[in-house]
């Protein structure tokens, strides 16, 4: 009540923010462990377990040699990493403070804020991820070479920037149907499991196999990343460019919506869940 108010201009405004999203990423980050780098490790642990995990049911299924000609397990990380990336990603969104929380109450704090906090912290912890596990991989079993690590880096953006998407879409939704969302986005948490596309070779499957495919963003990006990692394959059923137009608009229709529920929000609705 008895504050004085200082008159900030836009790049004052835009610290302030960009300070703020800082501080708030570093908090998702530990949110999953007290300790920020427990919470690395425990994120690196379960991606090493996946990337195992389908290298023996390859080996198993005596599958390898339907993969790409070169590195098996490389191949196997390209698939492996953007999906763990855009699944993590979209979780976290999901679980992003909305517009009942107690935090909402602390100004300049908003659920925008909150979004991207989560957002690049989903982001950080899976590149560090992807990160140390390709250096152990080079030093310790032998030197991987990318053919195009820009363009590779790229798609494992697209793959992301589509699961911040999805993300805000579902964190949206959350607040009119709390009961249903969880289960829909378990539901999609398995689908794109399978629709992904990283078990499998897209120039390698029928065409009829490809539709059923080819409407997933995700299924582009591993894709595609696997034409940037590989010198010899070349991508012709998928494109650069539809992951990053399907994230943009699943963006733009999540903060349309989130908009929307904020400014009919109720702290009731927190209350009764």
């Amino acid at each position: 009540m008895f504050e004085q108010r200082r008159k900030r201009n836009k790049i004052q405004s835009a610290w302030d923010i960009l300070a703020l999203i800082y501080h708030n990423t570093v908090r998702s980050i530990r949110s999953s462990h007290r300790n920020a780098l427990i919470a690395i490790l425990l994120n690196l642990l379960q991606m090493v377990i996946l990337v195992g995990s389908f290298y023996v049911l390859f080996t198993v299924l005596g599958m390898r040699g339907s993969s790409i000609r070169g590195d098996f397990l490389l191949y196997i990380m390209t698939g492996v990493f953007l999906y763990i990336t855009h699944i993590r990603t979209v979780r976290a969104v999901y679980k992003a403070e909305g517009p009942t929380s107690g935090m909402m109450q602390h100004a300049p704090m908003n659920t925008a804020i909150s979004i991207f906090s989560s957002a690049f912290g989903s982001l950080y912890t899976q590149f560090l991820s992807v990160v140390v596990v390709l250096y152990v991989y080079h030093a310790g079993w032998g030197p991987i070479t990318l053919y195009n690590w820009q363009g590779a880096f790229g798609m494992f953006m697209t793959a992301w920037f589509f699961g911040v998407g999805v993300g805000v879409l579902f964190s949206s939704m959350n607040p009119w149907i709390p009961e249903l969302m969880p289960r829909i986005q378990l539901i999609y948490t398995r689908a794109t499991m399978i629709t992904s596309g990283k078990m499998f070779v897209a120039n390698a499957m029928p065409s009829y196999m490809v539709d059923w495919f080819d409407w997933n963003p995700l299924f582009h990006s591993i894709d595609q990343i696997r034409g940037f990692v590989f010198i010899n394959y070349f991508p012709h059923h998928s494109s650069v460019l539809y992951p990053l137009w399907g994230g943009l608009i699943l963006v733009l229709l999540g903060f349309m919506l989130e908009h929307f529920t904020r400014k009919r929000t109720s702290v009731s609705w927190a209350a009764g869940r």
